[in-house]
């Protein structure tokens, strides 16, 4: 239910999770945020006004001080990034357009949305009646302190509007002076890259027409020297699958609060989105999280923002096998009923057929269009592997990607209208297809469904392999439109299918957002399963989304990405801390390698209800060549971590490590888990601790003084299982 607030003076206050978000949304100005932080406790009435006149705004060298709303504009004296960026066309004559510069004042009182004290929300409208434009803000707090921010603009003019821009910024304290973000290319998806924040932007455009493999997830700046578990920070991330972009700035009048931002929005392209009379845009979900204790903090709120989803899994995460690096494109029958046999004879759960199945398509350079199953290959249809599958108690999946089409097609010759992208160069063989255009939409649908159908599929992996250079539809640039129409084909689909669950694969990591993750049910983090190149991988892709969410398997001892070789027990390790599976051909394996999957597997459907469900921690070591990272329950009574060695060190021993996350006040008893093999060791002996049957410590001692680790030879890990023992006398 919406109330109206009361036409008074007094600044909203919404609390959270230990998070304050403090606003001043009094007519007619814009809502401005005077404190997104720490909790500041009950406030008074009295307190908030005073408050509000204590905030320090920006001069600008005006004359008069200017107070810098969530969308800042020339009219504020900002000389930043601006919120708005629009134009009306002017007469055809060449005379000046209609209000060029719209002053949005707000037109009533704040609405406010379920407000308590596990967060609320609030409402803003705003027009320019001149400009003939009118505005909406919202700004709500979750019960974990996330807080999330959408903006909506209406052409409320006789004439079209065109939008360029439309971008929300919150203000950043002067105690953010670092900025952290994430960077990559293909199966070196994540890698972080720090910087100071001086004056100017630090912006992070994307034209890509996905997400990327550059995508950087999270935007985030923070106090000084600032971690995983340590430090101050805020971070920003805008929920989108399309251009979009994520920025900080700061400006020399001052170290005030309103002279440095951190924001982000969709990015478009000229005359993307221009406005009839009467119609509006509504921007992409943006995300703010503040943390006071490091990147850990702000994954803690994301992860639990993310499980209390409506779409998020409910179900034990089933163990996958993907067919892909076991056969690629080499579809026989009997070779993959033996693949099948071999899986459920581990443990595996969820049989998925890779690419390859339709018509044509005996390569990557053919078909993808053609949504119906090759019968040259399969005669009979998939129903022979299929029932087998199922008769072995098996979930069936299936690859597909419906957003593109290779030139050599029946459909692209068929309807070369079709194309989002034509005259661009082709990538991977591929030009998209227009989802905008209802026949082509319609198309898509259609086969979708009667395959998911047919078949009863549990699974779709959901591929999109290019980048979407001068997207073209109706005209005009149509990037926008295409990614509302792909949202659009999830939802129709899942909605005709509500049980099948769809992964969201773009060249392995490239379409990694909340936007998508609204209705598809787990993300490829990388097409590499090169364990070395995972570690890292994952560990920054768990800034964003929980384990549960990231597919994770073991790929041959030889990654066919990277050429290098891992032993089993470490690609094992590394594989267990997500959704896990197995991308090998395994009807290959040796005895001795088949009981160490049935035990890998069995360790994983013991593990998953805590590595599904608790909170993941990383802890800051000093050894670069060195990553130790687990997961903690909730109540603290339990905790896995890896410790994995992914280069050499130049000291003759590890030393103490740290295990962040655990509860001083109880005791562990910590043992190795050697389900999956032993890892190597080298130098020093084992330190006394480490023996199977393990040791009873305090969590004063686990995560204060730290363990002794022992000495690993790089590309290999340890796994740590704990439970609580008893409270600490």
């Amino acid at each position: 239910m919406t109330d109206a607030m009361p036409g008074t003076a007094v600044p909203v206050h919404l609390r959270a999770a230990g998070v304050s978000l403090v606003v001043d949304a009094v007519p007619p100005g814009l809502p401005r945020v005077l404190h997104w932080g720490r909790d500041l406790g009950d406030l008074t009435a009295e307190s908030l006004v005073a408050f509000r006149d204590a905030s320090t705004p920006a001069s600008f060298s005006v004359d008069h001080t200017q107070a810098l709303s969530v969308l800042p504009t020339g009219r504020e004296c900002w000389p930043g990034t601006p919120g708005l960026v629009g134009q009306r066309p002017g007469p055809a004559d060449g005379g000046s357009c209609r209000a060029p510069f719209p002053d949005l004042r707000s037109t009533g009182p704040v609405e406010l949305l379920t407000t308590g004290p596990d967060g609320g929300g609030l409402r803003v409208s705003a027009t320019d009646p001149e400009a003939g434009l009118a505005l909406t803000v919202e700004l709500s707090l979750d019960p974990f302190g996330v807080l999330r921010t959408v903006l909506s603009i209406t052409n409320t003019g006789d004439d079209p509007y065109e939008v360029d821009a439309l971008r929300v910024l919150l203000p950043l304290p002067p105690s953010a002076v670092e900025v952290l973000d994430l960077t990559g290319v293909w199966c070196h998806e994540r890698s972080p890259q720090r910087s100071p924040l001086v004056h100017g932007t630090h912006l992070r455009a994307n034209r890509r027409g996905r997400t990327g493999h550059d995508a950087t997830l999270l935007l985030t700046a923070g106090s000084t020297g600032f971690g995983f578990r340590t430090g101050e920070v805020r971070s920003v991330h805008v929920a989108w699958s399309g251009n979009h972009e994520h920025l900080v700035e700061r400006f020399p009048e001052g170290a005030g609060l309103d002279t440095a931002v951190i924001g982000g929005g969709e990015v478009l392209a000229p005359g993307e989105v221009v406005l009839a009379p009467g119609e509006t845009y509504r921007t992409p979900e943006v995300f703010f999280v503040w943390s006071g204790d490091g990147l850990d903090g702000v994954s803690r709120r994301l992860h639990r923002h993310v499980r209390a989803r409506a779409v998020h899994p409910r179900s034990a995460r089933p163990l996958v096998l993907n067919t892909w690096e076991a056969v690629y494109f080499d579809h026989d029958l009997e070779r993959l009923r033996t693949l099948a046999d071999v899986a459920a004879a581990v443990g595996v759960e969820r049989f998925v057929l890779d690419d390859g199945w339709f018509r044509h398509r005996r390569d990557d350079s053919a078909g993808l269009g053609d949504w119906y199953v090759d019968e040259t290959v399969w005669p009979e249809g998939l129903h022979p592997l299929v029932d087998h599958v199922r008769g072995l108690g098996l979930q069936m999946g299936l690859w597909v990607e419906p957003e593109m089409v290779n030139p050599d097609s029946d459909l692209a010759r068929a309807h070369p209208d079709w194309l989002l992208t034509p005259g661009a160069p082709l990538a991977r063989s591929q030009q998209g297809l227009d989802l905008a255009n209802p026949e082509a939409y319609g198309y898509v649908l259609d086969r979708l469904d009667a395959l998911v159908g047919e078949y009863s599929l549990d699974y779709l992996k959901w591929d999109h392999n290019r980048d979407l250079h001068v997207p073209v539809h109706a005209g005009r640039p149509g990037l926008h439109a295409q990614t509302v129409a792909a949202y659009r084909l999830l939802d129709d689909l899942l909605a005709r299918h509500p049980a099948l669950e769809i992964e969201s694969c773009s060249s392995g990591g490239a379409r990694i957002d909340l936007g998508i993750l609204a209705r598809t049910h787990r993300i490829w983090a990388s097409d590499t399963n090169d364990a070395v190149e995972r570690q890292s991988i994952q560990r920054m892709t768990w800034l964003l989304l929980p384990p549960e969410l990231v597919g994770s398997h073991i790929g041959p001892a030889r990654a066919h990405t990277t050429g290098r070789t891992a032993d089993l027990p470490f690609r094992a390790v590394t594989a267990l801390f997500g959704h896990a599976g197995i991308e090998w051909d395994i009807a290959g394996c040796t005895e001795d390698e088949l009981a160490v999957l049935a035990c890998w597997i069995r360790l994983y459907k013991e593990l998953r209800p805590l590595l599904h469900t608790g909170d993941v921690v990383r802890a800051d070591l000093a050894d670069p060549g060195a990553l130790l990272h687990g997961v903690v329950s909730a109540d603290g009574t339990e905790a896995v971590f890896g410790y994995a060695r992914l280069a050499p060190t130049t000291d003759s021993y590890p030393g103490r490590v740290r295990l962040p996350g655990l509860d001083p006040a109880r005791s562990y008893r910590i043992r190795p888990r050697y389900d999956a093999g032993r890892p190597e060791l080298f130098g020093r002996a084992a330190p006394p601790w480490l023996r199977e049957e393990g040791v009873v410590l305090p969590g004063t001692v686990l995560t204060e003084a730290g363990l002794p680790m022992p000495g690993l030879r790089p590309s290999s890990a340890l796994l740590l299982h704990l439970t609580a023992a008893c409270p600490v006398v």
